[in-house]
């Protein structure tokens, strides 16, 4: 409507060619209002110097109606492949072992930025400058999947970075296989419970949201599962082995959260 608009002021005027009379400007009106005399003698003077500045806002005019039919991060082309701007990977535990590969593999093909959420941010920070990780592809975020505030914290820091998320690697976990006594998280888990599950569903399901706003065609969760837990390869059968128990630890956390409800 803009353009159009701009079109009828601009074809209301008959501008003279260079060389002829003003004299020849023709009796025409603007909406209805007849130019005065005044008008007429001054308009040609000026016409040059109007007719330059309605360029400049047609042009202005179509970019920003572009940039409204454009979604601000347009990552999808026609053919499905990313074109314009770095898809952002999520990777928790990024400052070693498969997440950290992972991390470097994905910095590394200049299509990806990756968030390394990592317990540890000086860990992560050594570990990314040794596997030569390019600071401009990738950002150490500060996430300890044993605190759910440290989560819901992590989700509103992120959030805040304006960032689209395209994928999420759930990787972090912790092992304690020799130890003696069980530990607990902040809100009461056992530790393994809380840290490998618990924090890893509130965090997946709070960036649900963000990811549902992707426009990246592969958008995806993705939940890495470790052969320790598994009985059927020889990792899984490495004593002692990895299980849940009885769930005690699930029912201490859901018993303190009850009791700080109630408080």
């Amino acid at each position: 409507m803009a353009l159009q608009a701009a079109s009828l002021v601009y074809s209301a005027f008959v501008v003279p060619k260079e060389g002829k009379s003003s004299a020849s400007l023709k009796e025409s009106s603007l909406l209805g209002v007849s130019l005065s005399d005044h008008v007429k003698a001054d308009f040609s003077s000026s016409t040059l110097k109007w007719k330059r500045e309605f360029n400049q806002r047609v042009r202005t005019v179509r970019a920003q109606s572009m940039a409204t039919a454009t979604p601000a991060v347009n990552r999808a082309s026609s053919d499905g492949k990313k074109t314009l701007t770095q898809g952002c990977c999520i990777v928790t535990g990024a400052s070693s072992g498969l997440g950290l590969a992972a991390a470097k593999a994905l910095a590394e093909t200049g299509k990806w930025h990756v968030i390394m959420a990592c317990r540890d941010f000086l860990k992560a920070e050594r570990a990314a400058k040794s596997a030569g990780i390019a600071k401009e592809n990738c950002t150490i975020m500060h996430l300890d999947l044993a605190s759910l505030d440290s989560v819901r914290q992590f989700v509103e820091t992120f959030r805040r970075s304006g960032r689209a998320l395209d994928v999420l690697v759930c990787n972090a976990a912790v092992y304690l296989p020799t130890a003696k006594e069980p530990t607990f998280t902040a809100e009461g888990f056992e530790l393994s419970v809380g840290t490998n599950h618990l924090g890893h569903f509130l965090l997946s399901r709070l960036l649900l949201e963000d990811m549902k706003k992707s426009d990246y065609p592969s958008k995806r969760l993705i939940i890495v599962g470790s052969i320790t837990g598994n009985t059927n390869t020889l990792a899984g059968n490495v004593p002692p082995k990895a299980n849940l128990g009885d769930l005690r630890g699930l029912a201490g956390g859901l018993e303190w959260a009850k009791q700080l409800s109630y408080d």
